[in-house]
């Protein structure tokens, strides 16, 4: 039975001819301004009150050295040797990302995972936890009753499990604590960085910018960064930058790529993808890749001239002797659904790909997964 390696591919072609040109974005989606981003933040924290679903202590020494040291600063201390069993307590590390421009007093959402051996978080309260940044200062402090999205079950001695456990989140669960240093707009300018870099769309976005605000007023710097101009007060530069966000620019079309899945066989192309002539044997398939030569006779009398035409054409063959030839473009979509149709599999068709790049026959770059 044929493989169905390249339906997806196939789709992907057909839904890349039957779409219309290219049409403008907002300039929000191509770009971002330099500064405003968000902030990792993570932070070491002990969760209690779990039902018996805790660290295994004799496992996990840092969960009894975290509570020992917790109960130290509360102004309790163990007697020597004691031996800790704790059964509801885990040990856990939480994450969150501090937002561009957060203010002290904001709440912020945060993810809960433990880093121990408990079985669940379920029902479990995070105490209080310092979030630091990449500098090591505190920016939040985090506390909260930890809410897992999943369930548990045994049933006659078969266990039955829902989700994952051992991660839970906390809606607004972090206080935050230290605002980020922000520089937008310093020297009157911000900086536009293109998510992809393209010179072609940097034009573009300088040309759009200068048409709409005057110019002089962007000024590309090279293929991702275009510097622009700003209002020196800051309410004027917010609704700069908000007209700014919202201009339209038409997107420079992007490099032919072709991905490929070399487990599941899925081949995804960004547009039609070109072949030069080549010709491939691999195992016991062959791909030839050419053109056929057309030549087109005026009728008699006319003062018309003979045409000589080229109709690329793509060949696939299998042993023992099946053929099927493609004629009217040579192009990988044509090479892909040849090979599909004589049941072909995602090995052999990495294999032809990667031989038609290293000939430097496959005009698009190629990228395995």
């Amino acid at each position: 039975m044929p493989s169905k390696l390249s339906s997806f591919a196939i789709l992907c072609l057909a839904l890349l001819g039957a779409a219309p040109a290219a049409q403008a974005e907002r300039l929000k989606e191509l770009a971002s301004i330099a500064g405003v981003r968000e902030n990792q933040l993570s932070g070491y924290g002990i969760v209690v009150g779990l039902d018996g679903t805790g660290d295994q202590t004799s496992q996990t020494p840092f969960t009894v050295q975290s509570i020992q040291a917790m109960l130290q600063q509360k102004g309790i201390n163990l007697p020597p040797g004691t031996q800790l069993q704790l059964k509801n307590v885990a040990a856990v590390m939480v994450t969150t990302s501090l937002p561009a421009f957060a203010q002290p007093g904001q709440t912020i959402d945060i993810t809960v995972s433990s880093i121990g051996n408990a079985k669940s978080l379920r029902g479990g309260t995070l105490l209080m936890t310092p979030l630091h940044g990449a500098d090591g200062q505190v920016y939040a402090m985090a506390q909260g009753n930890v809410l897992v999205g999943g369930v548990g079950a045994q049933v006659a001695g078969a266990q039955v499990q829902v989700n994952h456990l051992s991660v839970g989140k906390i809606s607004a669960g972090a206080t935050v604590e230290r605002a980020v240093a922000s520089t937008l707009g310093a020297d009157n300018q911000i900086r536009l960085e293109l998510k992809q870099t393209d010179f072609s769309t940097a034009a573009r976005v300088v040309e759009a910018i200068n048409d709409q605000f005057g110019a002089g007023v962007a000024t590309a710097l090279d293929g991702r960064v275009v510097r622009v101009r700003t209002p020196s007060s800051s309410d004027q530069r917010v609704a700069f930058i908000g007209q700014l966000e919202n201009i339209d620019v038409s997107r420079g079309k992007d490099a032919a790529r072709v991905v490929m899945n070399a487990r599941t066989g899925s081949v995804v192309m960004n547009q039609a993808v070109m072949l030069d002539d080549c010709a491939i044997s691999h195992g016991n398939l062959t791909v030839t890749v050419g053109s056929d030569t057309n030549v087109s006779q005026p009728a008699p009398g006319s003062l018309g001239a003979t045409a000589v035409t080229q109709t690329p054409s793509v060949e696939v063959k299998k042993d023992p002797g099946r053929v099927l030839m493609l004629k009217g473009g040579a192009s990988l979509a044509d090479v892909v659904k040849a090979m599909n149709a004589i049941g072909t599999t995602p090995q052999d068709l990495l294999a032809i790909l990667q031989a038609l790049k290293s000939a430097g026959a496959l005009r698009a770059e190629l990228e395995i997964i």
